[in-house]
């Protein structure tokens, strides 16, 4: 009785929208277990081939299974990873479309200024799937056994470095240790990194800074020589390799990602299914043993541990941005 004298006086219409406008626990949940109720899809801003393509892929494969549905993978390069990240930013924020993600959405905070969106705080961080080094190789002839011996040659005769391109975290990196050591060589930006192997292996090139999955095969196999990776401690694919910081240059260390995003305003109990379905991911044996290989650790880091990494890493890649003057292609 006292529930129906709550409302005396008020007819269907007002009943109808309060109960509407009261926040319960009710839509949350069955939001939850409605998701996804069709494909999802997973925007990779970048070509295929390439280690943050083929870790979206592996995900994508290896989460439909949770999520109940399919998880199609679209490549949708150009811009510097940008077309693809506005395609997520612009989407309904509902978990149905995501993005593979990847240090360079804080590089491209600082890089493009003007964006007409922010690809740090216009995301809703989901996870962070792996940790990628960075690694500075030579061929295997070359005459630099380590990192003090290549900065050496630099300040006698003119070297050429190529990395994946303006802006990449392996331009930027390279730049460090130019700028912490008071050398120059030449920068040459490609786009993308097997092309800059290529040409380090047929001597056009006298190094690359490139991430480790890109050159974990050549070097295992002495085809190239591994002077130094960019990770606060050695590698379990190439162990053999010393540490920047090793190296005497642990201004220069910084270990690239990869994982998933999602728009702005994704609702958190969508992003907790959804970062779910990527630690399942994670821990399947093909994804474990695929990810070996390429010499890339899976880390399954919560969503909130990767948008304060977003954001940390952003402020440190303005300051080497601006000191060094660089700008996109």
């Amino acid at each position: 009785m006292g529930i129906k004298s709550n409302y005396k006086g008020m007819n269907r219409r007002t009943i109808l929208g309060a109960l509407l406008a009261a926040p319960t626990l009710v839509p949350a949940l069955a939001r939850a277990q409605q998701f996804p109720d069709r494909p999802l899809r997973l925007i990779v801003p970048v070509a295929p081939g390439g280690s943050q393509d083929i870790v979206a892929r592996l995900l994508a494969r290896y989460m439909a299974a949770p999520l109940g549905q399919p998880v199609v993978v679209e490549n949708h390069p150009g811009a510097g990873s940008n077309i693809g990240y506005e395609i997520v930013i612009r989407a309904r924020p509902d978990g149905l479309v995501l993005g593979a993600g990847s240090d360079s959405l804080s590089i491209n905070k600082a890089l493009f200024p003007r964006l007409g969106f922010d690809p740090v705080t216009d995301v809703t961080p989901v996870a962070q799937a792996t940790a990628v080094p960075q690694i500075l190789v030579v061929r295997a002839d070359h005459p630099a056994q380590d990192l003090a011996g290549f900065i050496g040659l630099a300040g006698r005769s003119p070297l050429a470095v190529g990395t994946p391109g303006n802006g990449s975290l392996s331009h930027l990196l390279q730049q460090v240790i130019q700028d912490r050591a008071e050398v120059e060589w030449t920068h040459i930006p490609y786009r993308g990194g097997a092309l800059a192997v290529n040409d380090l292996l047929g001597g056009s090139l006298q190094g690359v800074m490139i991430n480790i999955g890109a050159v974990t095969e050549h070097v295992r196999a002495g085809r190239l020589r591994g002077i130094a990776v960019s990770s606060p401690a050695r590698t379990l694919a190439l162990p053999e390799v010393p540490t920047l910081g090793q190296a005497g240059m642990p201004e220069a260390e910084a270990v690239g990602w990869h994982g998933i995003i999602a728009p702005r305003g994704t609702p958190e109990d969508v992003v907790a299914k959804l970062h779910a379905a990527v630690t399942t991911a994670l821990a399947t044996p093909e994804v474990i043993q695929r990810l070996a290989a390429l010499g890339i650790e899976p880390t399954d880091a919560p969503a909130a541990a990767l948008g304060i990494r977003l954001r940390a890493d952003a402020a440190r890649w303005q300051g080497v941005i601006r000191s060094a003057g660089l700008r996109p292609d």
